[in-house]
């Protein structure tokens, strides 16, 4: 059986490019889960992809939304079991904060953003939701944020394909919206049962309206900008 394609137009003013986890510790080598998608970011060339899209977000004027995760000291104060890449974030002190009051240590640190993307990020129209805590929406605002702004259309990327990014892309059906994954704009890690970037192609083909590559992303923005 062949899936059929629905696509996904863009309108400039109801359409956002939202990222998830656009922190060092994925994005940067050194960062504490730099390990994990390292290989496969390499392979998608998928931090030059992100600065694409971001780019494209600023020249022609739509909004970006940034889906944080960061982690304060009262978190680790949780007893409910932490699911295997919870725990290994924790043991890895991934996102780490001082606390939800301070930026103390932020600048640089492993919650902070890359340097390459902060000129982009000061000149582009950017909301920074509140931090989402496990994979997906539900512990943040950002669905919020998106209504408020009249957001129906959602461009996703983010390093971690099959954790964050797929979990937002659910979460965004469910409310409603009309999203286009962009496959080269994310990655995935691997482990003894198989590749997880190649698991959230797979289901993101089943559940997206489009999926795009960011070259195609980035052309399609444009051309709705240049459109009456």
């Amino acid at each position: 059986m062949t899936l059929p394609i629905p696509g996904m137009v863009i309108e400039r003013h109801r359409t956002a490019l939202v990222v998830t986890d656009l922190q060092n510790d994925f994005l940067t080598p050194g960062g504490a889960a730099w390990g994990l998608v390292a290989e496969s970011m390499a392979a998608n060339n998928t931090v030059a992809n992100i600065e694409a899209l971001l780019g494209a977000a600023r020249e022609s004027g739509y909004p970006v939304f940034l889906s944080p995760h960061y982690y304060y000291p009262s978190d680790g104060k949780w007893v409910a079991p932490a699911g295997a890449v919870e725990a290994l974030m924790g043991r890895l002190g991934v996102f780490a904060r001082k606390g939800p009051l301070t930026l103390d240590g932020f600048d640089g640190s492993g919650a902070d953003w890359p340097e390459r993307f902060k000129p982009l990020l000061c000149a582009c129209d950017t909301v920074v939701a509140s931090p989402h805590k496990v994979y997906g929406t539900a512990s943040n605002d950002l669905v919020l944020q998106l209504r408020k702004r009249r957001v129906e259309k959602v461009i996703l990327a983010g390093p971690v394909g099959n954790l964050c990014v797929e979990a937002h892309l659910r979460d965004f059906l469910e409310h409603g919206f009309e999203v286009a994954a962009v496959r080269d704009a994310t990655a995935g890690a691997r482990n003894e049962e198989g590749d997880g970037y190649r698991a959230a192609l797979v289901n993101f083909r089943f559940m997206a309206h489009a999926v795009w590559t960011t070259r195609e992303a980035v052309r399609f923005m444009r051309e709705a900008a240049d459109r009456p």
